[in-house]
């Protein structure tokens, strides 16, 4: 267990209110983290702050609301936590937005800055609101939650993906900028997970089908499934993996 042990760390996990960061939220407590729940509504935060402090102890989780899109909100989240926690060790970029789908001559632009503002450019600002602590210290965890998306082109969802490649670049370049201090910064490309984000690609059942049937495992993933990953990205167990892109996905991208 001391691979996994996080007991001491603070983490900050944004979109944690529901779905893959929630489920995030959840284990990383589970593993002894306290924990930051925040999404842009206070009342989804305080109740999941709410269950885990009454799974795992109180004092465990807070909720802090941000709006990723906000700078000010942003800084509010980092500085916040730091006065209630006294430092963080990790932070989880996993919320994002996707405001259209069809192909790019079809997107506005509000649209594509929204998708790339709030995917891209507000992890950017949060992830350098944070360094500088764990530079500081010459220990420190950074997760990105991207997509398999980001890995292969889409008629569909082509600016989402976008984002999502830039987001496996911005991992590898502070990979690099950050390692000299032992601070990691990573990627989780998940594939197909059962969320609302998601919803409009698994809750038809034929369209279901015909987006899992390609894949080895044959099925939709779960949000606690993307969590496990998280876990050995932010805990010793990782401490030799930066800059990479750990692919979740039930096997689809090796069998298309």
């Amino acid at each position: 267990m001391e691979l996994f042990d996080l007991s001491g760390k603070v983490a900050v996990i944004t979109g944690s209110s529901k779905g893959i960061g929630k489920a995030i939220a959840e284990r990383l407590a589970e593993h002894g983290a306290r924990v930051v729940i925040s999404s842009r509504k206070a009342g989804p935060c305080e109740e999941v702050a709410a269950a885990i402090n009454a799974k795992q102890g109180e004092g465990r989780a807070i909720a802090i609301p941000a709006n990723i899109a906000s700078k000010e909100d942003l800084q509010r989240l980092a500085d916040e936590t730091t006065a209630a926690f006294g430092q963080i060790d990790i932070l989880v970029c996993n919320a994002a937005t996707n405001p259209y789908a069809g192909p790019m001559a079809g997107i506005a632009d509000d649209q594509f800055e929204k998708i790339l503002q709030n995917n891209v450019i507000s992890n950017h600002w949060l992830i350098q609101m944070v360094a500088p602590q764990m530079l500081e210290r010459k220990d420190g965890a950074i997760l990105i939650i991207s997509s398999i998306g980001g890995l292969r082109g889409n008629a569909l969802i082509g600016a989402y993906n976008i984002s999502k490649a830039a987001d496996m670049q911005l991992a590898r370049n502070l990979a690099v900028e950050y390692g000299p201090s032992n601070v990691r910064v990573n990627c989780i490309a998940p594939g197909l997970v059962q969320t609302d984000f998601a919803k409009y690609l698994w809750e038809n059942p034929e369209l279901l089908k015909t987006v899992t049937e390609p894949a080895p495992l044959k099925r939709i993933g779960q949000p606690d499934e993307i969590a496990g990953t998280a876990v050995y990205l932010c805990s010793p167990a990782s401490a030799y993996v930066t800059g990479q892109t750990l692919v979740v996905d039930g096997g689809l991208t090796i069998a298309w």
